[in-house]
This record gives C-alpha cells, structure tokens and sequence, in this order.
C-alpha cells in the first residue's frame, strides 16, 4: 500500500476566549460594529451573554482587534474564500516536447501537431534537442532546426530563446495573447 502525504501547510491559528493575552481589547460585536475599547473581562462577558466567541482578529494593532462571532461559522467562511480564491487561478504548466538532429519529416510533423495542441491548452512548450556524440560538431545544423520548429508553431511569443546548456540545445514558447 503506498500512502501520499500532502505537503505541509501551515494554518493561521486564532487566539480565542481565555486563549487571549492582552488586558484590553477593541471588540467588535456580531453586527460588525465597534463596542469599543474595553477590558479582556468585560468582551468575554458580552460574548458570553450572546452565546458567541471572542475571537482576536489583529493582535498587532494598537489596541488589539477582537470580535464576537461564532468561530466555527468564522473558519468555514474562511475556508470557503480560499477555495474561492483558487478556483479563479489557473496554473500555466511547461510541457516538454524532445526533437532529435535527424529526425524525420513525418516525426517533425508529429511533434508540430502536438506542439499546437500543448500552446491552444494554454501551456508553455519547452522543447529541447539532445545532441549525441559526433552531433555536437553539427550546432549550427541543431539550431536551424530548433529555429524552424519554432517557426513552424505560428505565431508565438520566445520566452526563452534557443541556447545550449551542456548537450542540449533548449527554447521555451508560448500562444501570443
């Protein structure tokens, strides 16, 4: 059985009812209006009569920041943000797309078509092109290649122009918006 462990995140922790420290507090009702400044006792009292929490909102600020909520509703409408807020990004991958010196025309076209598909995803392309032994005399040839290839796509934007890093000559494109 193989377990996948998530990566930690850590999560924001609330100080709450007698957790707080500071002696006075400006509190916040559940209406979301200001009481005012008053005395930790005295905030825990209120929020009691009401059958809430106090809930130290910002603890930097000069006096503390305290509201009377019900913090389980709190975390939940929190919660519910960040989903919200994750919904509305879209993450743009890399896709790798492997060309070889001499490969062939029905090969190049293959990997043109696939090309198209990964840019029309909203994906970056990085394509690379692997020299091997006495092809490493033969860099200029490599680059055109590369450079055709790149041509080939349509019209894009060349995040990264062709460069040789060790044995492999690299670019990395992207649709034009």
């Amino acid at each position: 059985m193989r377990i996948i462990r998530r990566p930690y995140q850590p999560r924001k922790y609330y100080y709450t009812n007698y957790r707080i420290e500071a002696p006075t507090l400006r509190v916040i009702d559940d209406q979301a209006k200001q009481i005012g400044v008053m005395t930790k006792a005295e905030a825990l009292r209120i929020a009691l009569e009401k059958e809430l929490d106090l809930v130290l909102i910002a603890p930097q600020a000069q006096p503390p920041v305290a509201k009377i909520i019900d913090f389980k509703k709190f975390l939940y409408q929190e919660e519910k943000k960040q989903k919200e807020a994750k919904k509305g990004v879209k993450k743009s991958t890399v896709k790798d797309l492997s060309l070889s010196l001499f490969i062939g025309p029905a090969d190049l076209e293959r990997l043109e078509h696939k090309g198209h598909e990964f840019l029309d995803g909203g994906h970056q392309l990085r394509i690379n092109l692997t020299l091997r032994g006495r092809e490493m005399g033969k860099k200029p040839m490599a680059f055109d290649l590369v450079r055709k290839f790149i041509v080939s796509l349509g019209e894009i934007n060349i995040s990264k122009e062709p460069k040789i890093e060790g044995r492999v000559i690299r670019a990395v494109v992207a649709r034009k918006k």
